[in-house]
């Protein structure tokens, strides 16, 4: 069986029947879940107190067995207030070299750059329990790319993109919220990475704040060390009536003709229910040819035996 344990890192679970459902879908395939109590705490905004939150991740030093995958069940706001709590020296001597993954995107973003940082921790940006496996129809590529990524050493992605001519380049793939990456830039929790493959996402960003955050990443030289930039969803990032005709298109077609680094869009990743699971700083290559991009990595963390029934059309009917 898949061990599988729950953290709560950011926001409280305020949507219960789809934390539920996740729960439901995720025992179907033989997956054991721990750390159920997560999905009952609430204080204020969030999952818990500081503590609360900070202890269960730090528990993870201590954990025998460790769990097979450590799962968000949400993002929200709160994994930064944590990140000067974590005992990253003990959850690199327990966790480095071991198979246990973890595993979310959104807020979640802040614990990835910490941990790879300050304990070379690799992690993967991927769908959590509520908004991911709790959804009310569970999409099929979120599902099938979850598994089949973190079933075997290396996996790819390729979807279609208006990227124009052609691009082949290597290098660390990283990345995740874009709000969250930029609120660490300056902090000892952000990565230095040169010529990476830097993957962003964001939700409910107007597309000047959208400009402006890629901005930050540009003029704080993050951009030019990178050999591509991949841009995922961009949900409900909508103009208001004083754009007057600005909106998210143009704000990228600004960031492409300042930066010096290639720009390719369409990448199922963010809220949205499609979405790759991204392994954080593993070795990748990105090539684009034909209005089509493929991401391939390889040699990150991975686990043996997990759940066969890959097409979410054999789990049952889950209300």
């Amino acid at each position: 069986m898949t061990a599988i344990r729950l953290i709560a890192p950011s926001g409280y679970p305020h949507d219960r029947a789809a934390m539920q459902r996740g729960v439901a879908r995720l025992q179907a395939v033989g997956c054991t879940l721990q750390g159920l109590d997560a999905l009952e705490r609430t204080e204020l905004r969030y999952a818990g107190s500081d503590e609360q939150r900070v202890g269960e991740l730090n528990a993870l030093a201590g954990a025998d067995p460790l769990p097979d995958i450590v799962l968000a069940i949400r993002g929200g706001y709160g994994a930064t207030r944590l990140l000067e709590q974590l005992d990253y020296d003990a959850l690199r001597e327990r966790l480095a070299g071991t198979a246990t993954l973890l595993v979310g995107h959104s807020d979640f973003t802040a614990l990835q750059l910490a941990l790879y940082t300050r304990s070379g921790l690799a992690s993967f940006g991927g769908p959590m329990l509520g908004p991911d496996f709790g959804a009310p129809e569970l999409h099929p590529l979120m599902w099938e790319h979850f598994w089949r990524t973190l079933s075997a050493p290396q996996s790819s992605a390729s979807w279609a993109t208006p990227a124009e001519g052609e691009l082949d380049v290597e290098g660390p793939l990283w990345g995740g919220n874009l709000a969250v990456l930029c609120s660490l830039l300056g902090t000892p929790y952000f990565p230095r990475i040169d010529g990476g493959i830097l993957f962003v996402e964001d939700v409910g960003e107007p597309p000047y704040r959208i400009e402006r955050l890629l901005y930050q990443l540009h003029l704080a030289g993050v951009l030019d060390r990178q050999r591509a930039l991949v841009l995922g969803h961009f949900t409900h990032c909508r103009p208001a009536a004083y754009d007057n005709g600005y909106d998210v298109p143009a704000a990228f077609a600004q960031i492409g003709r300042v930066a010096r680094v290639p720009v390719v869009s369409g990448l199922p990743f963010g809220h949205e229910p499609d979405k790759f699971t991204l392994p954080f700083g593993a070795a990748a290559r990105l090539r684009v040819a034909g209005g089509e991009a493929v991401l391939s990595f390889g040699g990150y963390p991975h686990l043996a035996g997990l759940p066969s029934r890959l097409d979410p059309g054999t789990l049952p009917q889950i209300p």
